[in-house]
């Protein structure tokens, strides 16, 4: 009898230093991403959490502004979900917080608080930590005006407006419909001296935007708070051309292959199938090639680099133009549709290709449907894009002034015949070229705004003799 006391004893010793020791254990490891010092009326909160198994008890984060707390997140079966696995011991949550989730919060300070707990001594008890952040909460939104008058835009064409905005560092530009093109500062538009709130930002009405879709300014911070102003416009709609293009076993035999040994990550059931291999590569594909073109879009260069008007290829004579609503027929039936976004100049075969004006070169070799391909960075968002070439000159990083040759017309790509396909394109959306090809456009629509400005610009008729 005293031999079993003596183990119960000894069991309940052990037991004890169990229980003790593991409450001695470190709790969750806590990091509060974001925000770092601010949030505003729509900012996000990024927890990182460490624990054994990424296993936890309990998670209550709360904000406190004052002597009242609003509950931001508490675990639960129901929202367990939001914990996402960031490894086999990291556990990350995401929230909205701020004014629009918490409408009685105030300018001023506030305070996120966090406290996670883990299971221990196999989850007989379990362990605290808390740590906490105070945070400014920001509410004032941005203050932004328009500068330039007098904006008139094409259905499918380009505009350019010229604003103020304050605080300086705040992400603007103009929004056309769903569609955002940023602004940018005015310096690199040869305004000498300008403040650093002013901007310039190239817009567009893309061919299938309606034209009472809205245009304005927006001006957003780093912790969500927005502003929106207007500013005088007038939209002209415009009526695109249809047409319709038989597709011929010739065709897809001289374009299809080629298109397909260059496009290895284009998987197609059966290559011998070329009008569904067509299909793909006109749709699929094509859809590819225009984020691919985007994408290049967003590193161009802050500085206006074009001078003047732009230059349409010599000696051309136009076989399509932007925006042609296109219906593919096979054998007499309708197999496709799609838009034709961009002018095809056709001249003799491999006829010399220029560049339409200065730029960067951020493209040159393959791109899919539009074979041997150049692509030019102008500045602030505008490009201009040479496609279905037999030959490329250029290199990426090339500086090229206009008339510089980048290349010779071919049939590479989706090209039935040798062309040159010639496009403008805006933050990465196709634009009609027709208006940058125009000096008197050019003039009313950029360059007089610029020098009111105060750009150091030529006037009209030196612009004019050049």
């Amino acid at each position: 009898m005293k031999k079993l006391l003596g183990i119960l004893v000894l069991l309940a010793i052990a037991a004890g230093l169990a229980w003790f020791g593991a409450g001695r254990e470190a709790g969750p490891r806590i990091d509060i991403v974001s925000p770092q010092a601010a949030i505003g009326r729509a900012s996000s909160l990024t927890l990182v959490i460490d624990s054994p198994g990424g296993r936890l008890k309990d998670l209550e984060v709360s904000l406190e502004q004052g002597k009242a707390s609003a509950p931001i997140f508490k675990l639960d079966a129901g929202n367990a979900g939001e914990l996402v696995h960031d490894g086999p011991n990291r556990v990350r949550l995401t929230r909205l917080i701020g004014k629009q989730q918490f409408p009685e919060l105030e300018a001023g300070q506030a305070r996120i608080v966090v406290t996670a707990s883990r299971p221990v001594l196999f989850g007989y008890r379990h362990v605290d930590s808390t740590v906490s952040r105070e945070v400014t909460v920001r509410l004032a939104p941005p203050i932004i005006s328009v500068v330039s008058t007098l904006h008139y835009i094409n259905q499918g064409g380009s505009e350019m407006v010229i604003y103020r905005v304050s605080p300086s560092n705040v992400v603007s530009g103009v929004r056309v419909g769903s569609e955002d093109y940023p602004g940018y500062p005015a310096s690199g538009a040869h305004i000498a001296n300008a403040d650093p709130g002013l901007r310039v930002a190239f817009f567009a009405l893309l061919w299938n935007q309606s034209p009472s879709t809205p245009i304005g300014l927006y001006a957003r911070d780093d912790v969500g708070n927005e502003a929106h102003a207007t500013f005088d416009y007038r939209v002209f709609p415009k009526r695109f051309h249809e047409s319709r293009i038989e597709v011929s076993d010739s065709f897809l035999q001289k374009v299809v292959p080629p298109i397909l040994a260059n496009a290895p990550a284009l998987k197609v059931s059966d290559p011998s199938n070329l009008l569904a291999a067509f299909l793909r590569i006109n749709g699929d594909l094509r859809r590819e090639d225009s984020e691919k073109i985007a994408a290049l879009a967003r590193s161009s260069s802050p500085d206006i680099l074009w001078d003047g008007p732009f230059k349409q290829l010599i000696n051309t004579a136009v076989e399509a133009g932007f925006a042609d609503q296109r219906t593919y027929l096979y054998k007499g039936e309708v197999v496709d549709h799609q838009v034709h976004l961009g002018y095809d100049l056709a001249s003799v075969a491999g006829a010399p290709v220029y560049a339409a004006n200065r730029g960067r070169v951020v493209h040159a070799g393959w791109l899919d449907i539009y074979g041997n391909c150049v692509i030019l960075d102008h500045g602030m968002g505008l490009q201009s894009l040479y496609a279905h070439l037999s030959s490329v000159g250029v290199r990426v990083g090339d500086m090229v002034d206009k008339g510089a040759l980048l290349g010779h017309t071919g049939s590479t790509g989706l090209a039935g015949g040798d062309h040159l396909h010639f496009t403008m394109l805006l933050a990465g959306r196709p634009i009609s070229p027709i208006d940058w090809w125009s000096p008197k456009w050019v003039e009313d629509r950029i360059l007089r705004k610029l020098r009111e400005a105060g750009a150091a610009l030529p006037a009209p008729q030196q612009q004019a003799r050049r």
